[in-house]
């Protein structure tokens, strides 16, 4: 078991995002972590990521942990996420996420390792 605490873990920032902050709790470097990996996100009002177009390998599942996070889909179809609903994102879904309130928003993310 490997136990990590959240004053001891790097933020990181990933490439088309703004206005927010991520930080990697477990993974690879982190614990040893070999299937995947987890974060928590720190959204801004106004803050969110570009929609990524990108053949991501991938799979990804947010929680939002506090406050609204809206996703959206490569056909434009929106998903409202609150506090405790979370979403699966398949590999090579295209989607963008936004804070649209006016309060921050903390999602908990996991992404498995490309194999």
């Amino acid at each position: 078991m490997i136990k990590r605490e959240l004053k001891d873990c790097k933020p990181y920032d990933p490439p088309k995002h703004s206005k927010m902050v991520a930080i990697r709790l477990q993974g690879k470097e982190e614990s040893g972590a070999t299937k995947f990996w987890m974060g928590m996100s720190h959204f801004l009002p106004g803050g969110g990521a570009e929609l990524d177009y990108e053949n991501s390998p991938t799979e990804k599942i947010y929680f939002v942990k506090k406050g609204e996070i809206v996703i959206t889909n490569a056909a434009g179809e929106r998903f409202v996420l609150k506090e405790n609903d979370s979403i699966f994102i398949g590999p090579n879904e295209a989607r963008s996420m936004m804070n649209e309130s006016n309060l921050p928003a903390t999602v908990l993310v996991v992404i498995n390792y490309p194999a």
